[in-house]
């Protein structure tokens, strides 16, 4: 009877260390912190999620408030803040204006990941940088905007234009679904300008698609090029939604970001 005992204390034991080790593996793991961009919202991100979880990655989608490009830093940085261990912050869109901002005073975060994103130099706006390169057809395609009773102003893009302005690569069901739900972007957030450039500091990579109606191609190479990407991959023929046309590849970029050294 001792020797059995005795035996299942032992199974016991390295029971609970082969599940204490598989424990600390997961936990060697950074946190991804998945920042939407305008006229989108937080389940932009799903496909991406269940491509991450797959592999043990704990994954936050933040709600990204679409006011201003420092107010957004600060409440996507109080996410990473609560966060016990290194980050991986990925941006989408305007939301690449905000991780930028979001990152500093941040030691824990490892990377940078621009999903057909703005990454703004210091004084530089999303707005501008739209029109740094020729391509951006979103101007003629926003509906007209809301006033808010705050003195600020709700820009949306016109539901029946959002499909091919927006999502072009994504089935038409699901683009209409889009465009009904989208959040709207506080006109100002487009022309503020950005703070301290994060990406001069900490590591970046880049993923973006090459039949952007938003965001043109050529804006986003000069943007991966000037902050030096450790891995820039352009996506023939993907739209804006790139994390929705092609979550796989998305997902590929951000688990090369997060096993860097």
């Amino acid at each position: 009877m001792r020797k059995i005992i005795n035996s299942l204390a032992l199974a016991a034991a390295f029971g609970l260390s082969g599940a204490g080790a598989a424990h600390s593996a997961e936990e060697l793991k950074p946190t991804v912190v998945l920042v939407h961009g305008a006229f989108a919202g937080s389940s932009s991100w799903n496909g991406v999620i269940e491509e991450l979880e797959k592999d043990r990655f704990h994954v936050i989608a933040a709600a990204n408030p679409l006011r201003g490009v420092a107010s957004d830093g600060v409440a996507v940085s109080a996410v990473v803040k609560s966060v016990n261990g290194p980050v991986i912050l990925v941006g989408h869109s305007y939301g690449g204006a905000v991780i930028t901002e979001a990152a500093n005073g941040n030691e824990n975060v490892k990377a940078l990941v621009y999903v057909s994103a703005f990454a703004p130099d210091t004084g530089e706006t999303s707005l501008g940088l739209t029109g740094k390169f020729p391509g951006s057809t979103l101007g003629d395609t926003l509906a007209p905007p809301v006033a808010l009773s705050n003195g600020m102003t709700d820009l949306y893009i016109d539901q029946s234009k959002f499909p091919q302005q927006f999502a072009a690569d994504v089935p038409v069901g699901q683009a209409r679904l889009m465009a009904a739900t989208q959040r709207p972007v506080a006109q100002a957030a487009l022309t503020e300008p950005s703070g301290a450039a994060a990406w001069k500091t900490v590591p970046t990579y880049w993923i973006y698609g090459t039949a952007d109606r938003n965001i043109p191609p050529a804006a986003m190479k000069f943007m991966a090029d000037r902050a030096k990407s450790r891995d820039t991959v352009a996506i023939d023929g993907a739209s804006h939604v790139v994390m929705i046309s092609h979550p796989k590849q998305v997902a590929s970029v951000i688990r090369d970001a997060g096993s860097a050294k």
